[in-house]
């Protein structure tokens, strides 16, 4: 009967899955009401792609990748090659995308006060994916000591929330779970020499837990949340010609694997080399069809669009289907007809820029 019974409980827990996280900080956070900034942020994208500008020189832009983006080296390059030639300062975050959301924040700290006090100059942050839930952190954890210094925050394509793919893979009490998490150690841990607690720290228990301990100055600083839609129509599962560096690899959230897999997979992951490559496109697609038809929710493969907003902060909610890696895989294969992701990360900043320049206004009226 205790056996029955254990079966049927990791069975319930495997079938749920991430049903009631999702969005639990939209629920939780009712009272700080967000800003729809999306029609504003089309204005000024179209002005950046017809050659206008509006990012000044009295501030130093910083970019934090995500996870895995050590092993992607095109990651943010364009952009701040872009930026540098508009006379800019600009700089890229060498932090180890491995490792955990705490670690990195301390780092980031010391990064942004080296910064500030080397140029005098306030810092503007944007940071894709696990890189915007490692600013958020920075300025959770030291927001007193960084207060003045730090000019606003946009998270693009960020699990603030949380993200059902980590949480699919490492839930404790499910079908297989021992299995999943070995072959994930093994990913993680000896192929490319991370720390098991930056995926962990994506889980919805983990953020859950971080939100509650330390608030975001959501109502202290621009903060913009950009989150996109993946396309999950035939044609984009059908494109695996697409290889670029990959962040993550979703396609073990679909389902717990069988004892036989798992030790096949941690005998073909053994005789890999980094950098992996693969079609990231397709897999996106492949990830967000799995979150649409489990859980009705759209995502950008990694990242459903409730658990990317962050309560009380500017959203910008594109129509145009993005997927989550786009923003390395845009600057690889340009399309004239559609903005790339450096005058999408201009067009945030400038964004940002416009709204402290407001609230600015509004503090020095009253």
């Amino acid at each position: 009967m205790g056996a029955h019974y254990r079966f049927l409980h990791r069975f319930w827990t495997t079938l749920q899955g991430s049903s009631e996280d999702i969005g639990w900080l939209q629920r939780t956070q009712m009272s700080l009401y967000s800003v729809d900034g999306t029609s504003r942020f089309k204005e000024l994208l179209h002005d950046v792609r017809n050659g206008i500008h509006y990012l000044p020189n009295t501030l130093v832009y910083l970019f934090i990748p995500g996870l895995f983006s050590n092993h992607s080296p095109l990651y943010f390059v364009n952009t701040k090659r872009f930026f540098s030639k508009m006379g800019l300062t600009c700089h890229i975050a060498k932090i180890h995308s491995e490792a955990s959301v705490e670690k990195n924040a301390r780092e980031l700290k010391l990064y942004i006060e080296e910064l500030y006090w080397g140029s005098g100059k306030q810092v503007l942050l944007l940071g894709h994916s696990k890189g915007g839930v490692d600013a958020a952190a920075t300025l959770s954890l030291y927001w007193s000591e960084l207060k003045g210094k730090v000019a606003g925050l946009a998270l693009v394509q960020s699990p603030y929330g949380g993200t059902p793919v980590a949480s699919d893979i490492l839930r404790e009490g499910q079908i297989a779970d021992r299995e999943t998490r070995r072959i994930m150690e093994l990913i993680v841990c000896k192929l490319i020499k991370g720390d098991m607690r930056a995926l962990e720290d994506l889980t919805y228990g983990r953020r859950k837990e971080f939100i509650s301990r330390h608030k975001l100055p959501v109502g202290e600083l621009p903060i913009i949340s950009f989150h996109t839609e993946a396309s999950v129509v035939p044609t984009v599962l059908a494109t695996m010609t697409r290889i670029a560096h990959a962040e993550l690899l979703p396609l073990l959230a679909v389902a717990p694997l069988p004892r036989f897999l798992s030790e096949y997979m941690e005998s073909l992951l053994a005789s890999l080399k980094l950098p992996v490559v693969m079609p990231v496109s397709a897999a996106m697609a492949v990830s967000a069809l799995h979150l649409r038809l489990r859980y009705g929710e759209r995502s950008d493969g990694l990242v459903t669009r409730r658990d990317a907003e962050v309560p009380g902060s500017v959203v910008v909610r594109p129509e145009r289907r993005l997927d989550h890696a786009w923003m390395v895989l845009s600057t690889l294969r340009k399309c004239r007809g559609e903005a790339d992701a450096t005058q999408v990360c201009e067009a945030l900043m400038a964004m940002l820029v416009e709204i402290g320049r407001k609230k600015e206004s509004l503090l020095i009226s009253c």
